[in-house]
């Protein structure tokens, strides 16, 4: 099987930390589908009918990704943004176990479990118990992605850094991940901030150097069974 799902708390997650990486997969002939666990507008202090607005037109973004990728149809679980906290865990499990179900993806992509963002950590508590062992949604290879403004933001008095084991070559689709950015032009920030088009490229420029290529993603292979 060539499936691969990300699992990502909000749309625009995806291209931050996997763009180039999915276009990778597809361009090796995987199906790729990506699940959205919360909407990423509804916890802005705004009036009902423009927080409606908003969230409909970053669904309406994911989508047109989607499509100009080539992707699967996404699915939203419409979770509560930034309050994941908020729901059961077990809930969130069951919605990650049933779409892996119906999927059958042989490689999951997540969050790395120490950002900053309270949505991206238990977005990736509940993909690893969705995909326990010894269980029917059991996936053998899991990747964690770096999100820029999160993974490197989180500052403690114990250092949790992100560290890579695992890199893919994008140098071939670094201006489709640029260009696909824009779309979620709300999202993107002036530079010098790490989510500005500058501040991602040159985030990819750094990763590639550790691997002596132009432009890299970097993940931390979570699990890989052979």
């Amino acid at each position: 099987m060539k499936r691969l799902m990300l699992v990502a708390a909000h749309p625009d997650d995806e291209l931050l930390g996997s763009a180039g990486t999915l276009l990778f997969y597809k361009k090796k002939g995987y199906k790729v589908k990506i699940i959205f666990l919360s909407d990423g507008e509804s916890s802005r202090n705004i009036n009902i009918e423009k927080k409606n607005i908003l969230i409909k037109r970053r669904k309406d973004q994911a989508i047109k990704v989607s499509k100009l990728c080539k992707f699967q149809e996404p699915v939203f679980a419409e979770f509560p943004d930034n309050r994941l906290d908020t729901v059961a865990m077990l809930k969130v499990v069951k919605f990650i176990e049933n779409e892996i179900k119906k999927f059958k993806p042989n490689i999951v992509i997540t969050h790395n479990e120490n950002d900053l963002n309270i949505d991206h950590m238990l977005t990736f508590k509940a993909v690893v118990t969705a995909t326990r062992p010894s269980t029917k949604t059991f996936v053998k290879s899991i990747y964690c992605f770096e999100t820029p403004s999160s993974t490197e933001n989180n500052f403690s008095k114990i250092k949790v850094s992100f560290n890579p084991n695992l890199y893919f070559d994008i140098t071939k689709y670094i201006d489709k991940k640029i260009k696909l950015l824009k779309i979620y032009n709300k999202e993107i920030k002036p530079y010098p901030h790490s989510r500005s088009l500058e501040g991602i490229k040159v985030l990819a420029k750094y990763r590639g150097v550790q691997i002596g290529v132009k432009y890299a993603e970097a993940f931390y292979l979570l699990r890989k069974l052979y």
